[in-house]
């Protein structure tokens, strides 16, 4: 079985296990059941957990289009991208859409993260683009 297939086996794991568990924004005590695994009591680092899943997945995808080298490499932009934009986009979607229940110095704290996360993300894009121009 080729690296290449076996990554997209991989990544199809983590994304349907993200789906999932991001899928508690929405049905949060419905998942849980259907999984057969006790429901969290708020789902909010069960749907970040996914969300990270979930870029995992697409990071996955990325590396399995990669050229065939039999060099081990890490994820590089593709990944850092695909796993820092998931995670920051649910953790932002929790910010504006769920009813966190936290102190202000905790939702000032997340936002940061969720900020930070998009900032480098869109940083590291533009550098990859760049360094596409000159090659």
């Amino acid at each position: 079985m080729s690296s290449s297939i076996l990554l997209i086996i991989d990544a199809a794991i983590n994304i349907l296990l993200g789906v999932l568990l991001m899928l508690t924004i929405l049905i949060p005590d419905q998942i849980p059941r259907f999984l057969g695994v006790p429901a969290a009591e708020q789902p909010f680092y069960t749907s970040i957990f996914g969300a990270v899943l979930f870029g995992i997945g697409i990071a996955l995808i990325l590396e399995s289009k990669r050229g065939k080298s039999w060099q081990m490499v890490g994820l590089g932009f593709g990944g850092a991208i695909a796993i820092n934009l998931c995670g920051g986009a649910i953790l932002i979607a929790w910010l504006i859409f769920g009813d966190l229940q936290i102190p202000i110095q905790g939702t000032i704290f997340l936002w940061l993260i969720g900020l930070t996360l998009i900032i480098i993300s869109v940083l590291e894009l533009v550098v990859h683009q760049q360094r596409q121009r000159l090659i």
